[in-house]
């Protein structure tokens, strides 16, 4: 990891490839790679491929905090990686992205340079719209706004690691909505579970997009990664089922195993070939195309709404508000 970075959030440069692709796992990211010494928080590392992710980063060497809500299945899972990586240095901290008490709680707690924050947690397709705490819509409150208010909290911890890397878990959801900057907890139009989680990961990556110019001077790193289609997580449990049995019956998708669906972000958040590199979006453990319209089926890429720098700086200057 370096101070040197490289902010590529237009079309005008050359893709980023890597020698990984869709099939590969997490811990082959991380083979060869040195953690030790680096410090990572995971959110939501208690289930799906936080976990895999958890198991990567520890068995690189890292001290890994999990973050997430479930105490006993975060230590079950602490538990499991300590003894599974031989590394003793995974913990766990209480974190509920919808609480802003319990975001500040966490953020004065941490003590010390932070090398790795993943952007982990998240919920998808609530059947109904539901509003968190502070009045926003659940999608995005949780997957956007928690994770805004729990990263700008860990930004001097970031700046003081050197060379730090932020990674925000959006999806390939984010080509079917922008985010709608007039409506966006559902006033006016319909909700949709799918538009909802859509503009979630929309904001993601203008997240991404925003912080990486504004941290740049840092040596903050910041990029977005679609982890791919991954059934076998509860992340999928609000869906309604029949359809979702659906769509695995009918091959439309090619689903990853959670060791796959790690293996983005933590190439994101671990391998040497993102030295320096911040402001993309990756899918598959390569950089994404950068498509002009929503592809057909179940095509790939990154939507130019969710690059685009005024978005992003929209986004942000919105989300101070929001979280005030």
């Amino acid at each position: 990891m370096t101070n040197s970075t490289s902010t590529l959030t237009t079309s005008d440069h050359d893709l980023l490839t890597t020698s990984f692709g869709a099939e590969s796992t997490a811990l082959e990211v991380v083979e060869g790679v040195d953690l030790s010494g680096k410090r990572a928080i995971v959110t939501g590392g208690a289930s799906g491929i936080g976990v895999e992710t958890v198991r990567a980063l520890a068995k690189a060497g890292a001290a890994v905090t999990i973050a997430a809500r479930k105490p006993d299945a975060a230590e079950t899972v602490a538990a499991e990686v300590r003894e599974g990586t031989g590394s003793g240095a995974v913990d766990f901290v209480q974190l509920e992205l919808t609480d802003r008490a319990s975001i500040d709680s966490f953020v004065a707690a941490w003590d010390g340079p932070l090398d790795i924050l993943v952007n982990n947690a998240g919920v998808m397709a609530l059947q109904e719209l539901t509003l968190a705490p502070a009045g926003h819509e659940m999608q995005f409150a949780t997957n956007h706004l928690g994770h805004f208010r729990l990263t700008l909290g860990l930004h001097d911890a970031l700046a003081a690691a050197g060379g730090a890397r932020v990674v925000a878990l959006s999806s390939r959801a984010h080509l079917n909505s922008p985010v709608v900057f007039d409506d966006i907890d559902f006033a006016f139009r319909p909700y949709t579970p799918e538009s909802a989680y859509a503009q979630s990961k929309t904001a993601n990556v203008l997240f991404a997009v925003e912080a990486a110019r504004r941290w740049a001077d840092d040596g903050i790193t910041v990029n977005a990664v679609h982890p791919g289609a991954i059934i076998d997580t509860s992340l999928a449990r609000h869906m309604d089922q029949e359809r979702l049995k659906q769509l695995v019956d009918s091959g439309a998708y090619t689903f990853k195993t959670p060791e796959q669906g790690a293996a983005t972000s933590t190439l994101a958040a671990a391998s040497p070939l993102l030295d320096g590199v911040t402001g993309i979006y990756l899918e598959d453990c390569n950089e994404a195309e950068h498509v002009s319209k929503a592809p057909e089926g179940t095509g790939g890429g990154v939507a130019p709404y969710a690059l685009d720098p005024a978005n992003a700086k929209r986004l942000w200057d919105l989300s101070l508000n929001l979280i005030a």
